[in-house]
C-alpha cells in the first residue's frame, strides 16, 4: 500500500537530497564521494554541521594534529595513503573549502513546499538524535534502495 504522507521542506526531522555529481573531484571529503546533493536549507545546515564534527575531531598522527577527515583517508583510501601528511591535510584543506563552495552555490527548494515522503525524486531521511549523534535513517524504499547501493560504490571506489 503507497504511504501518502506529506513532509513539509522545511521540516527538521528530514534530510532532502537529489541523485547527482558534484562539480569537483574528491578524494579525501567524503560528502563529495557520494552522489546525494542537499535540496533544503536544513539539509545544508545539516550536512555543514556533519562536516564541522568531522573536521573538529582530532588525531595525533606522526608529529602532527590532523581532523578526521585526514584519518578517515589514510585509513581507507588508498589513493591518499602514499601522500606525504603534509599534502593530505593540504588536499583536505582544498576539498574542504570546494564543497562549502558548492554546497552554498546550490539550488535550494522553497522551504514553504512539501513533499510526498514516497517520492522517486527525491531521497529522504529521517533524522534521528540519540544523544550527542544524530542518525540518517532511509524514510522510503526509493532512499533504501539508494542508499544500498551508494555504500557499495563509495566502498568499490576505495578499494
Amino acid at each position: 500500500m503507497e504511504n501518502k504522507e506529506i513532509i513539509n521542506l522545511d521540516d527538521i526531522n528530514y534530510a532532502i537530497y537529489k541523485i547527482g555529481d558534484w562539480s569537483n573531484q574528491y578524494e579525501i571529503n567524503q560528502i563529495g564521494l557520494s552522489r546525494e546533493i542537499p535540496v533544503t536549507k536544513n539539509t545544508v545546515f545539516h550536512v555543514k554541521f556533519s562536516m564541522e564534527e568531522i573536521r573538529n575531531t582530532k588525531f595525533d598522527v606522526s608529529d602532527k594534529t590532523v581532523n578526521g577527515f585526514v584519518v578517515f583517508a589514510i585509513h581507507l583510501n588508498p589513493n591518499v595513503q602514499n601522500m606525504e601528511l603534509d599534502d593530505i591535510i593540504s588536499l583536505e584543506e582544498e576539498e574542504y573549502q570546494n564543497i562549502l563552495k558548492e554546497i552554498d552555490d546550490l539550488e535550494l527548494l522553497d522551504d514553504n513546499g512539501t513533499i510526498p515522503l514516497d517520492t522517486e525524486e527525491y531521497l529522504i531521511y529521517k533524522l534521528e538524535k540519540e544523544c550527542h549523534v544524530t542518525t540518517s535513517i532511509p524514510a522510503n524504499e526509493f532512499t533504501k534502495e539508494f542508499y544500498k547501493n551508494e555504500l557499495k560504490r563509495i566502498e568499490d571506489a576505495l578499494d
